[in-house]
């Protein structure tokens, strides 16, 4: 029996916003409704389930291994919609990319302050950081 990630829940005050907002950042198809819930539907059979929340979200991690043609799109979009974005997760490298593992990667702040990130290689596949 393999193991694999089907599904995580991502927390938000507006699940049809905050879905949308993740699914056009990325260019996945519109999410769809499953019960409670809004569901943007990756590549690889995993899902973002997205849950409404009246009480304090607590900001959650979620990095997205991407294709370098994909990565090109998604760094487009997010600098077309004027979104922020930094090459380390502390905010110390404003407006650039990372070159990690010999890929490229980058983060920005998703709705109800998640943290998004896309990477081209997995970490520790590849060279050293930059």
């Amino acid at each position: 029996m393999t193991v694999e990630l089907n599904h995580t829940l991502v927390h938000c005050r507006d699940i049809w916003s905050a879905a949308r907002e993740v699914a056009d950042v990325l260019g996945l198809a519109e999410p769809t409704s499953y019960g409670p819930f809004a569901v943007v539907q990756l590549d690889n059979g995993a899902s973002l389930d997205f849950l409404q929340d009246a009480g304090e979200i607590q900001a959650q991690h979620y990095a997205f291994l991407v294709g370098e043609e994909e990565f090109d799109e998604i760094w487009g979009r997010i600098r077309d919609q004027g979104r922020q974005f930094w090459a380390d997760p502390h905010k110390h490298r404003p407006g650039q990319i990372n070159h990690n593992d010999g890929g490229r990667g980058l983060y920005w702040e998703g709705p109800h302050g998640h943290w998004l990130e896309i990477i081209t290689r997995p970490y520790g596949s590849g060279a050293e950081e930059s």
